[in-house]
């Protein structure tokens, strides 16, 4: 069975609208499962929600369909992986993740509704996980399905494969190990992260990279105890003067991070990445209040999304020592603590930025000062390039679904697991996410907006057969 290109998105969209009820009844069956990761007491309801997406699974087709437990001693919650080959033998693979859990949520907290009680009011779906990831993970079912009726298959046009986890609300603590073990059942030729967003409700993007992190704290200990300052100041060493040293040092008069190293091999932004996000409807002043801030400040020469986007930072989280009590009290404190946080992006290493800022930092701490350094779990950069043919396939898809809108780009600040499966599996990572800001990630109220959500499942339903020409 063939169709033009314009046949074709009709298909798939009439299949959609056929089958909105049934798919909107089936997700809202799953929201109302309180997945929430962070909290043990909802350890019983993660559970539930990875069986749930199982048995849906197996439903929608997929022949291969199994809960994973994430840590085999015990204390992880559980991933779901499932497969469908394609009938042709040469096909690439695809590996779509997501997450089935959720942040916590309850009434008092601002909700208008109860959280895991979905509601659907001016075409919009209210509950905790709508858009953060249950939605976004679930179009894919809805897309696999349009894709079979519009093409006349009875497999995939790639194999495609799903890995949902569970913890990915709690930091997803075990998914790189989880990763690594199941290597050779998760290799994929690209990776579709369906846990991001767009622009906005007019404006349809895809996210070509995140930004990955490194975080540490700095323990700086002086005397063996509080001192008196009249008898002592000036004359031995303050660990909280050296906590505002090295706080202050850390940036230059232009903004940039100081430590020697820092900017070594990263990406830089080419002229074209710098003109199409030059592009996008950006309202400074609408961001300055979003961020509840009044003025923006950031590495000279760069535009405020090129510097949450595709420069690397440094940023001060804490800083902390001495009395902190209502008013005065004169004294040397014995100790004093730093955290820092660097957002890192493609071609920066977190082992060489941490090898980096324990070396500066040791240069920076006088005699008479001990101190400790403790960094976090890293996370790495990741970032598909433009011309990449996976990307084209993606923007494609989302074009299509999107009646030939120009699709623009995006990256996002923050960082996530997304980039420990390309680091990991050496596969690019694509970005096909329907979510905009006014859904409320993580806040009171969540939504996701039904007429985006049942777009994200149309762009679904064609990226198979471009990804399939693209990759093959």
């Amino acid at each position: 069975m063939s169709h033009t290109p314009d046949s074709a998105v009709q298909t798939v969209r009439k299949y959609i609208d056929q089958h909105r009820p049934a798919f909107l009844d089936d997700l809202a069956d799953w929201l109302r499962i309180p997945s929430v990761s962070a909290q043990p007491q909802h350890a019983p309801d993660v559970r539930r929600s990875a069986e749930w997406l199982a048995a849906k699974l197996k439903e929608t087709g997929f022949p291969v369909v199994e809960v994973w437990e994430t840590a085999p001693a015990g204390g992880g919650a559980p991933a779901v992986f499932a497969h469908w080959p394609s009938a042709d033998p040469d096909a690439p693979t695809v590996l779509v993740y997501g997450h089935h859990d959720v942040q916590p949520a309850a009434r008092e907290d601002g909700w208008h509704t109860e959280p895991f009680e979905p509601v659907v009011r001016d075409n919009r779906l209210y509950a905790r996980g709508a858009a953060d990831d249950k939605g976004q993970v679930f179009f894919h079912t809805l897309g696999l399905r349009a894709h079979l009726a519009a093409t006349g298959l009875t497999a995939p046009a790639v194999n495609v494969k799903l890995i949902v986890e569970g913890e990915e609300e709690s930091g997803s603590a075990h998914f790189r190990a989880l990763v690594e073990r199941e290597r050779a059942r998760l290799a994929a030729d690209a990776v579709i992260v369906s846990d991001t967003g767009m622009w906005n409700e007019t404006t349809p993007t895809v996210c070509t990279g995140m930004r990955g992190l490194a975080d540490c704290e700095i323990e700086l200990y002086g005397p063996e105890q509080d001192i008196h300052s009249g008898s002592f100041g000036g004359a031995v060493p303050n660990p909280a003067t050296v906590a505002a040293r090295i706080a202050a040092a850390l940036h230059d008069d232009q903004e940039r991070v100081t430590v020697p190293g820092f900017y070594d091999g990263i990406t830089e932004l080419t002229g074209t990445e710098r003109a199409l996000i030059a592009e996008l409807p950006f309202d400074e002043a609408d961001w300055l209040a979003t961020a509840r801030s009044h003025s923006t400040l950031g590495e000279t020469g760069y535009s405020t999304l090129e510097r949450v986007w595709a420069r690397p930072t440094a940023e001060v989280n804490g800083i902390g020592g001495g009395y902190q009590g209502p008013g005065g009290k004169t004294i040397i404190p014995s100790s004093a603590q730093l955290k820092l946080s660097f957002r890192l992006v493609a071609g920066q290493d977190p082992d060489r930025v941490e090898a980096a800022v324990r070396e500066w930092v040791a240069t920076r701490v006088p005699a008479g000062i001990r101190h400790k350094i403790t960094f976090g779990a890293s996370t790495r950069p990741c970032l598909t390039p433009l011309d990449h043919p996976a990307l084209q396939a993606v923007t494609r898809a989302m074009s299509r679904a999107f009646d030939g809108s120009k699709i623009r780009y995006t990256r996002e600040g923050g960082s996530g697991p997304a980039a420990d499966l390309q680091d990991v599996l050496a596969a690019p990572v694509l970005f096909l996410g329907i979510s905009v800001p006014s859904d409320g990630w993580h806040a009171p109220n969540e939504k996701v907006e039904l007429d985006l959500l049942l777009k994200g499942a149309e762009a679904s339903a064609h990226l198979w057969g471009e990804l399939a020409t693209a990759l093959g």
